[in-house]
């Protein structure tokens, strides 16, 4: 699988102007990486009020197909690049005919549909969690299957825990298939997990890799809600989740930045999913690590040499969803941002999204320090401080 397309061999210097695919919050963190490393950004979304677009140097207000923003974008942009998987990898391909596009198609495309991911990994003898396709109802298994109770996920255009129920048999299955439209579905057995973690790293396209440092994620609701830096729980599991993500991204030929999410089952690591991007796991990178995920991805983009992924402080990330806004009472007020920045080591990062709404990510904010349990501590106060997970 070829990482890369033929326009790639020279380095891409400022002021260069950079292509994004996509104009949220990842989006917008790159065009603020790119900016400060003397970089322009063209972003295409369709979303006039996108966090990315009202930012960028340019925004092409155009879906992703649209052949003629694609044309501009071509014509203007040395290199494009994507904040999330679910843009079409046709529009990929497109680009990839006059102009340098990192991460590659074909790498995208195996990440946005989980039959893909989950053959892929299996196939790379990658530790996977058993599963099977269901293309049809006939393909459910029978009750006497060791899949149930699962998790019925549909095999594209899921994430944040949406497109995902459980169920304990097959007519739970046979509901839940249903109830997807009869779109093709990945069933997973459930796991007894012990916990989960994530590493986010960066592969140039010399094959270099650097990697961040393991993170423990906790959900609420399907959605990230706390991640701990480094992960707690021993440091085997912390150094074989780097060694596993290293092999997803050589086994993918992958150019780029890539998030690898891990369940930890009976003290051994599963992979659960890739994202071919910036993660949300990763986003305590941005104060406290040497370089953070976004300018790695500008510096893989551009052929420079990666950044130092050394982590400087004790971190805990906490994202703030739309419910902190408490958008359902008469007074949807702003959350407690007073109390927040009343922590002298909390970094608050908000995303500029013009309407709040329950499940929706508005931003984050990260705690640094030296003493692990103290910063966790502060994390939790702020975090409670702000409403977070009273809904």
């Amino acid at each position: 699988m070829s990482s890369d397309n033929p326009q790639t061999s020279t380095v891409i210097l400022p002021p260069a102007m950079l292509g994004m695919l996509g104009g949220g919050q990842l989006g917008r963190f790159f065009v603020m990486a790119a900016h400060e490393m003397g970089y322009t950004v063209t972003v295409l979304d369709p979303d006039k009020n996108s966090p990315a677009g009202k930012i960028a140097d340019v925004h092409l207000c155009a879906t992703y197909d649209d052949v003629a923003a694609l044309e501009a974008m071509a014509q203007s942009c040395a290199a494009v690049t994507t904040e999330f998987e679910n843009v079409p990898a046709t529009t990929l391909q497109y680009l990839a005919q006059s102009v340098t596009v990192r991460p590659a198609a074909q790498s995208v495309a195996i990440a946005q549909n989980r039959v893909l991911e989950k053959n892929f990994l299996r196939e790379a003898g990658l530790p996977v969690a058993p599963y099977a396709v269901i293309q049809t109802a006939q393909d459910l298994p029978e009750n006497s299957s060791n899949l149930y109770p699962g998790i019925l996920k549909v095999a594209r255009f899921g994430y944040d825990g949406k497109g995902q129920a459980r169920v304990a048999n097959q007519a739970e299955a046979l509901a839940a298939f249903a109830s997807f439209s009869g779109n093709v579905c990945v069933l997973e057995q459930m796991l007894a997990l012990d916990y989960e973690v994530s590493v986010v790293l960066a592969r140039d396209v010399n094959g270099t890799i650097a990697a961040f440092p393991t993170a423990e994620n906790s959900h609420l609701g399907g959605i990230l809600d706390i991640s701990i830096i480094p992960a707690r729980g021993s440091a085997e599991i912390r150094q074989q989740a780097q060694v596993l993500a290293s092999q997803v991204a050589e086994k993918l030929d992958y150019t780029g930045v890539l998030g690898v999410e891990f369940f930890v089952c009976n003290g051994a690591l599963l992979v659960n999913e890739i994202a071919p991007r910036p993660h949300n796991s990763g986003h305590y990178t941005l104060d406290a690590c040497t370089t953070n995920q976004f300018e790695q991805q500008v510096r893989v983009l551009t052929g420079l040499p990666l950044g130092s992924a050394r982590q400087h402080s004790q971190a805990v990330m906490v994202n703030i969803l739309g419910d902190s806004w408490k958008p359902d009472t008469v007074d949807a007020s702003e959350p407690a941002w007073d109390k927040a920045f009343a922590q002298s080591e909390l970094k608050l990062h908000l995303y500029a999204k013009q309407q709040a709404r329950p499940g929706r990510k508005m931003g984050h904010f990260t705690v640094v320090g030296e003493v692990a349990d103290l910063v966790l501590e502060k994390a939790m106060q702020a975090r409670a401080a702000l409403g977070i997970g009273e809904h």
